[in-house]
């Protein structure tokens, strides 16, 4: 189940790395409802983070979430300690401290351009964490990390992008539309016209005579070729009967 769960991560970070730029040391914008459920469930979140996500990693707070952790008095102390070890982001909220929930949410703004990873056990803050784009949100299921799969709003987005980036931009659109003519032609094409020449010999015509092979069927050497083939006569044998009368009438010639 560990390595079922670590495997996801890396997919689903592979994601926002890959969409949305995402880049090492992640930026983890940590609430009390977060810290509170480690401390209950005896997670280290300094070691346990770096481990799951595969990386370097800058866990980070705002003031108003440590007020708001402050305020909540003896219930949420310990979560208030960790908070404070954590480093602190300028929220904007200087002169009037408002709600972790609406920090958060102002941290993250419409488009999280600074790479936030949300790490709460806030359903509420979840449901608008998935509503803006580009922003990973991490939560603890009992002694484990998680971090949850894209939401739609990341995934439309990341398609969306993908898209603008293969088609072309309107600026390209007119200076194809210049280069081709009425009919869809290109006007910096010619027709090439053909060079007029000598023609070369058809190539099948000058092909090589194969060698004749001997009646064997291997093929004639040079050696063999200088050699003239000797012809053998043939024997004719003559009867003895005919052989008697020639010899009588080579006697009574002669």
């Amino acid at each position: 189940m560990k390595v079922k769960r670590y495997k996801h991560a890396r997919k689903y970070l592979g994601f926002y790395k890959h969409n949305f730029n995402f880049r090492e040391p992640h930026q983890v914008l940590v609430d009390g409802t977060f810290t509170r459920m480690a401390l209950q469930n005896k997670i280290n979140i300094k070691e346990q983070l770096p481990k799951y996500l595969g990386g370097e990693v800058q866990l980070t707070t705002t003031n108003c979430i440590l007020k708001e952790a402050e305020a909540l008095g003896k219930a949420v102390y310990g979560a208030y300690v960790i908070l404070k070890r954590f480093q602190v982001r300028r929220c904007g909220h200087k002169d009037k401290a408002v709600s972790a929930f609406k920090c958060v949410m102002s941290m993250i703004a419409d488009s999280n351009k600074n790479h936030y990873f949300i790490a709460t056990q806030d359903p509420d803050l979840s449901s608008l964490v998935h509503r803006t784009p580009g922003t990973p949100l991490l939560y603890l299921h009992f002694s484990a990390i998680v971090l949850e799969k894209p939401s739609v709003t990341s995934t439309a987005a990341a398609s969306s992008m993908t898209s603008k980036k293969i088609n072309p931009s309107e600026f390209e659109k007119s200076a194809l539309k210049k280069l081709q003519g009425a009919d869809g032609t290109d006007e910096g094409k010619k027709k090439r016209k053909k060079r007029r020449g000598p023609k070369q010999p058809n190539p099948l015509s000058v092909k090589k005579k194969k060698k004749k092979s001997t009646e064997q069927g291997s093929v004639v050497t040079g050696e063999t070729e200088g050699k003239k083939k000797r012809r053998r006569r043939k024997k004719v044998k003559i009867a003895s009967h005919v052989q008697e009368q020639l010899q009588v009438q080579q006697a009574f010639g002669s």
